[in-house]
């Protein structure tokens, strides 16, 4: 069984939901009560994915880059 490495990306929204995505994978998301619950449940997804798409052809990852963007303070 060949074994397939996919970033993740993880956020938690203002209910304390953590939402989870794989960018490898257009739409691929999920969420859970806890972090685990969110991958576990986005294992799943990535599963499904990989059955509709072939893995030759899915997004390649690059990297991750944050950008800073100063916003004035209003009075």
């Amino acid at each position: 069984m060949k074994k397939y490495h996919f970033p993740i990306v993880v956020e938690v929204d203002e209910d304390g939901v953590y939402i989870v995505s794989c960018p490898t994978f257009k739409g691929c998301h999920s969420y859970g009560s806890t972090i685990d619950e969110a991958l576990e449940n986005l294992r799943e997804v990535i599963e499904l994915c990989m059955e509709e798409q072939a893995t030759e052809s899915v997004n390649q990852f690059i990297g991750v880059r944050e950008i800073e963007i100063s916003v004035p303070i209003s009075a």
